[in-house]
């Protein structure tokens, strides 16, 4: 179907607005031309070679089925429009992400909405093909609408390697997509803010809370990757995951109470 949409887009402009003069004024199209854009290439065809003359119309329309006619004019299931009200209060809630950011000494930064299928894998497992709009493309790649930005955002840092100076402060509001169940406030579509600083010596907090309980400085990395699912995942699936990797139930009631701190007052309480 968005096929048809658009060559109706390509084929409406030209019949009626910028050669306006091809069919008499009171000339008006079938409505069965309407819907297929073929049937309006052959009428476009057919008056060109009848000197513009509205004979054209004798041609008979191609048959049109009935699911032609039913188009559903709603987005696709989690996805949503933005009309003029709406789109005045994302673009200042946007405007509002993008000032922040640059008052705090962030710089702006975009990336490919389509992405290496490989690239998220990395970041978070086979079991994220699952929630990806992904796809094999004509040259045999598998690419996938990004569902986050930051294994977009370590990839740029990669490639630009020591052509760039650390730390960066970057930051990015980027539209992601994830195929996954819909939850109140939670779309298949959505928009991330992202404020990321790389190259700083150390993760300070989380690797003191893993020192004073002796876990080993080689999980840090590991842990990272799953207390990155705490907001996806159930908590004890979470706590699971933590004691499996080899944490206390000491340090993994340590570790969450960290995570949970709102304030730079409760932080500096915490050491």
């Amino acid at each position: 179907m968005p096929a048809i949409h658009s060559s109706l887009s390509f084929y409406m402009k030209p019949l009626f607005l910028s050669n306006s003069s091809l069919f008499p004024r009171k000339f008006t199209v079938p409505k069965e031309y309407l819907l297929n854009p073929r049937s309006l290439c052959a009428l476009s065809s057919a008056s060109n070679q009848n000197g513009g003359r509205s004979g054209a119309r004798s041609l008979s329309p191609s048959p049109v089925s009935d699911d032609l006619q039913k188009i559903d004019v709603n987005p696709p299931k989690g996805t949503r429009d933005f009309p003029p009200e709406d789109m005045r209060l994302r673009n200042w809630l946007f405007h509002n992400f993008q000032e922040v950011s640059r008052l705090f000494g962030f710089e702006e930064v975009d990336f490919p909405v389509l992405e290496s299928e490989a690239l998220f894998i990395r970041k978070a497992g086979e079991e994220i093909r699952d929630q990806l709009y992904c796809f094999e493309d004509r040259g045999n790649r598998r690419v996938a609408l990004r569902p986050e930005l930051t294994p977009s955002l370590a990839r740029l840092v990669i490639q630009k390697g020591k052509s760039v100076s650390l730390p960066l402060k970057w930051f990015a509001v980027g539209q992601c997509w994830r195929y996954e169940r819909m939850t109140r406030g939670r779309r298949r579509e959505h928009y991330q803010w992202n404020m990321d600083i790389i190259g700083v010596p150390a993760v300070t907090v989380l690797q003191e809370v893993l020192r004073c309980h002796s876990i080993p400085e080689h999980l840090f990395g590991k842990v990272c990757i799953i207390i990155d699912k705490i907001e996806k995942l159930p908590l004890d699936v979470i706590k699971n995951d933590l004691k499996s990797a080899g944490m206390s139930e000491a340090a993994i009631e340590e570790l969450l109470r960290v995570l949970s701190i709102k304030s730079l007052t409760e932080l500096e309480g915490w050491f």
